[in-house]
């Protein structure tokens, strides 16, 4: 996986909450092979008609296919726990979504593949998606500092220390476990030497 420090990138508004993971992939297309890419089946019942013609969609624009960064309203990710909906974010090209609240599993899922799940008060993702109404509006992230920089504004996120770190580092669960491979090393050494018989 990628470390994620900084990201610079034109974002993307989505305000709409309780974007659920049924509609970031229906499940119809969960059969396709992932070495294809899932990216263009995000949010397909909402870009496409039923006969396949697109419809005018915010990710169907120009702006969007260069966009990594979405920004959307509250509780984003919600229902299942389907990573192909991380799978289908991460192959369009998103490597960031800003939200108020995100489905816990969906959360998890994303930082396990690379994606920086940023949270933001309301009233900040309101001012965001604000700017963003208008025309494409470039911003810079801050995972260090969990600082979104958009015009003169600057504006905090949070994220759970675990995930920062691991997105920092480009590591997943067993890389993490692997960092603290000297303290398991002692504990092993100091826990078999109170029991031998072990």
């Amino acid at each position: 996986m990628n470390s994620l420090t900084q990201l610079s990138s034109l974002a993307t508004a989505l305000p709409l909450e309780n974007i659920d993971t049924d509609q970031l992939i229906p499940a119809r297309f969960m059969k396709e092979s992932r070495a294809q890419g899932y990216g263009g089946f995000l949010l397909h019942d909402m870009r496409y008609n039923r006969d396949g013609s697109p419809r005018d969609f915010i990710l169907n624009h120009a702006e969007a296919q260069s966009s990594q960064v979405l920004v959307a309203r509250r509780n984003f990710g919600a229902g299942s726990s389907r990573e192909a909906a991380v799978y289908a974010l991460v192959d369009f090209g998103f490597r960031c979504v800003i939200a108020p609240s995100f489905g816990d599993i969906f959360a998890s899922n994303a930082v396990n593949n690379g994606l920086l799940p940023a949270l933001v008060s309301e009233q900040d993702c309101e001012h965001l998606l604000e700017l963003l109404s208008s025309s494409a509006v470039p911003l810079c992230i801050d995972l260090a500092t969990q600082i979104i920089k958009v015009s003169e504004k600057r504006i905090r996120f949070d994220i759970n220390p675990t995930w920062k770190l691991k997105l920092l580092n480009g590591w997943d669960d067993i890389d993490l476990t692997l960092a603290e491979q000297s303290n398991i090393d002692s504990f092993r050494e100091r826990y078999l030497k109170r029991y031998p018989w072990l």
